[in-house]
This record gives structure tokens, sequence and C-alpha cells, in this order.
């Protein structure tokens, strides 16, 4: 590729955390609201406090699990962070009254690729929203696996979206110092999203940071 992929850090759960994923080398740091399951979920009064400390250009997102319209403005509106990515399909009307309600807004839409059928919805969500966020969880379930499963999905088919979109797309889904050079070969994408693999008993682990770091560098 003939840029720097950018990073996002997820389920930052501290400003002192947040420090930490920043002087690694992070451009953007994931701030977990409440969700049904998965890991790093943390207080909206914390989300906003981390918001306000971070400083441009590192962006913070808001990982949000509301679906209608009002949820998630009214859950974005207690945090005010630069951007909000939703993990779960929203209701059909949210987009246009969130660009309304906030056109300053950042938009992230997370599609979590399963099948063919993932490809279609990440076709049709991408006019909608600035970014998309490929991801591994499974909405299907019981209880809803919407982030933070540290499983890896099936490539082709995100470097199939990626290539069927025309907006910036994240890769996400157990990534790791190990297998990110690979997965960007394979996918391409602007930017890649971790948790699990820079975390180590569910904290951030700096030793886990610079393999990762470095191994981007001796892309």
């Amino acid at each position: 590729m003939g840029f720097q992929v950018k990073v996002k850090i997820c389920c930052i759960a501290s400003p002192q955390e947040a420090r930490l994923a920043i002087d690694f080398g992070a451009d953007a740091l994931g701030l977990v609201g409440e969700m049904p399951s998965g890991p790093g979920v943390i207080s909206d009064v914390r989300i906003r406090e981390i918001a306000e400390w971070v400083a441009p250009p590192v962006a913070t997102f808001l990982l949000s699990s509301q679906v209608t319209a009002r949820g998630i403005c009214d859950h974005y509106g207690r945090v005010h962070t630069s951007a909000i990515q939703l993990v779960d399909q929203p209701d059909p009307d949210a987009y246009s009254v969130i660009r309304e309600t906030f056109p300053h807004l950042k938009l992230v839409q997370v599609i979590h690729v399963l099948d063919e059928k993932s490809v279609e919805e990440a076709i049709t969500a991408a006019p909608q929203v600035d970014v998309l966020l490929l991801d591994s969880g499974n909405p299907n379930l019981q209880v809803k696996e919407l982030g933070g499963t540290g499983r890896v999905h099936n490539w082709a088919l995100s470097r199939l979206i990626r290539e069927s979109v025309d907006i910036p797309v994240f890769l996400a889904g157990g990534l790791h110092a190990g297998n990110v050079r690979a997965a960007i070969d394979a996918v391409q994408p602007f930017g890649v999203d971790l948790c699990s693999g820079v975390r180590t008993g569910g904290q951030l682990d700096p030793h886990k940071l610079e393999a990762f770091f470095s191994s981007l560098d001796k892309g």
C-alpha cells in the first residue's frame, strides 16, 4: 500500500490507557458503551471523560448498540466523541436523523462479515455513512455478539466489500502482531482495529502494542 494504515485501538478503559495507545501511535480510540455481550464496556461518564481528554488529530469512537434514531442521538449526546460506531443494524430512518441532529459527526457502521449477504449489507450502508468497519460478530445469536470476539473472519469477503464501496474501510476481528500484515495484504483496508490482540488479562499491554506497531512498520 502507498500509505501507512490507520490504527484504532478499541476497548480503551481510562485516560491512562488512552495515553498509552496514543504514545505508541494509535490514530483512533474505541470507547465501548453498553453492550449485550463482549469486553471493554465502560460508563458513559467515563467515555466522556476520556473523549474530553483526547486531543485532535486522534479520533474517539463511541461504540453504541442502540438502533433507534433517538437512542443513538441520546447516547452520543451524553459523551460527545468525534465519531459514533454503530455496532448493530440501525432503524431505516436513523442515519438521516443523526445527520440532521449532528451534521458534523462522523458515522461508522459495523458490518459483521458472516457470508455473501454481508457484502450486500455493506454496499447498502456505504452511501449513508462515512466509514465501514468490518468485524467478526454475529448479531443473529440470541445474545448478540456485536464485537470483541477475537475471531478472524473471511478476509476474501472483506476484500470484496472494500473493492465494492468508495468510503474508507477498517478491518477488525482477531488481529494481532502475528497476522496483521497478512490481513492488510489480503484486504488493503484504510485502517485496522483491535482490542484483545494488544491486551493481557484485559489490560492494555505495552509489549504487545510495541510488537503490533513494529509489525506494521515492517510492511
